[in-house]
């Protein structure tokens, strides 16, 4: 299991310098946990209990519409955090659902030991600010890329950036992330083939 945390480390130390006392408390605190692929972790209607770190696998976030169409609305690319960030933090139900698309490996924190944590880490206020600065910065892109971007112009951005979910994730999420039918994603494909 250590290689989950050798993970995690890793990945926060492209934001911030993680010191071994909180390495300590991330080791405590974060619980590891293997999923099998087709795994609903999460469900619309309830309050977010973990905030989930994905060390290996591939998942997607998503709400149903007003027509009942699954809307993925993010797709992790490699390791990173994954989790109804605002609902877990502000302790609000979700209208989301995190789906294991594939077998994944994960390191779990409970709200409470994230909230206790806090009490006494020298770096987590600063990397949940800068976490929080991030995925805002995501959201962002991702809305004006929807915006501005032909259909086209998105999944060729999304091959260039992210080779890695159109090799493991299914078309129809794909489709649903770029905002477009699976239909008009497989007729951009052939083109671009």
């Amino acid at each position: 299991m250590q290689h989950y945390y050798d993970t995690l480390f890793e990945y926060i130390s492209q934001i911030i310098d993680i010191p071994e006392h909180d390495r300590a408390q991330c080791r405590n605190n974060f619980k590891p946990l293997r999923v099998a692929r087709d795994t609903m972790l999460e469900v619309a209607g309830k309050v977010p209990v973990h905030h989930n770190f994905i060390v290996s696998g591939f998942m997607r976030k998503f709400y149903i519409n007003d027509k009942g169409e699954e809307i993925t609305v993010d797709l992790n690319n490699g390791p990173r955090f994954f989790t109804s960030y605002f609902p877990f933090v502000n302790q609000t139900i979700s209208n989301e659902y995190l789906y294991c698309i594939t077998d994944c490996e994960l390191l779990r924190i409970t709200k409470a030991d994230a909230d206790s944590s806090a009490k006494t880490s020298i770096t987590q206020k600063d990397y949940t600010i800068r976490l929080f600065q991030q995925i805002q910065e995501e959201d962002r892109q991702r809305m004006n890329d929807l915006a501005t971007l032909t259909a086209e112009q998105r999944y060729v951005k999304l091959m260039k950036d992210c080779p890695a979910i159109i090799k493991n994730v299914p078309l129809k999420y794909i489709a649903s992330y770029l905002g477009i039918k699976p239909e008009s994603l497989s007729r951009i494909r052939r083109e671009i083939s």
